[in-house]
């Protein structure tokens, strides 16, 4: 793939000096104005089928557009019910925006209530050629409304996915109040999880082989809130209904 045609990168070199170096931000989306920036994300729709119905995890949502909005420097993602349908919405940087490293930090606002599923999470830029898992996946933050008060970290890798070993539940008691940072330092070797800058899982792999570690080549990102599923739960509670996720940045540094 030629990433120089295909991928946008934005690099800047920030101007003060921070304990004595610059710091270099490689991409930085903040939601500004009122339209989605199309030159960074890819809208996704419908119900996954024919090939991953249910998303590949029974998911019970239709993703559409309409539920995805810029507004008040946020991106807004709504969870609704319509008649016998739930409808959210999905967006992705495939092509668009693909990083390999890097300090990544998220400020978000949770959705709460039994049956939603909110996510800030990353593909391996080469799943359409090779799958998953063997693409990757590394979830800077999922949020299950079965589980109130906890945050999962994850990594997905061939060695081990679905009902990966390679996670950390985290208890936050306020974590559903207000918006709180999430962080993913990922390196060559490794990748440390962060919640409002406390360290909460660093994974380092038994093997540095594509199995154990699918993490040495460009990763791209997904935002969603999914309804119900295998993870989420498929006891949802209707009377919870509008939903909004909130996102106000993602910011990646050089490290």
């Amino acid at each position: 793939m030629n990433y120089t045609k295909k991928l946008v990168f934005i690099s800047i070199a920030l101007a003060f000096p921070f304990f004595g170096h610059s710091q270099e931000v490689i991409f930085e989306e903040n939601f500004e104005g009122d339209t989605l920036n199309m030159d960074h994300w890819n809208y996704e729709e419908g119900d996954g089928c024919p090939d991953l119905c249910g998303w590949g995890n029974n998911e019970r949502q239709i993703y559409d557009r309409n539920y995805v909005e810029v507004k008040d420097g946020n991106l807004v993602i709504t969870a609704v019910k319509e008649g016998d349908k739930y409808l959210s919405g999905k967006i992705n940087t495939k092509d668009k925006v693909e990083i390999r490293y890097g300090e990544i930090e998220v400020r978000a606002k949770l959705a709460e209530g039994k049956g939603l599923w909110p996510a800030v999470w990353m593909l391996g830029h080469d799943i359409s050629e090779v799958g998953w898992p063997a693409s990757g996946e590394i979830d800077i933050m999922e949020y299950v409304g079965r589980e109130p008060q906890r945050v999962f970290t994850s990594l997905h890798t061939p060695a081990s996915h679905g009902n990966t070993i390679n996670t950390k539940k985290v208890f936050i008691e306020d974590i559903e109040e207000g918006f709180h940072t999430y962080k993913a330092v990922w390196t060559e070797d490794y990748i440390e999880f962060f919640i409002d800058e406390n360290s909460v899982y660093k994974f380092v792999p038994e093997k540095y082989d594509d199995d154990h570690y699918p993490y040495r080549k460009p990763f791209y990102f997904l935002i969603n809130m999914a309804v119900g599923g295998n993870f989420g739960g498929h006891d949802v509670d209707d009377s919870i209904f509008p939903k909004k996720f909130y996102v106000d940045y993602i910011k990646v540094t050089k490290l």
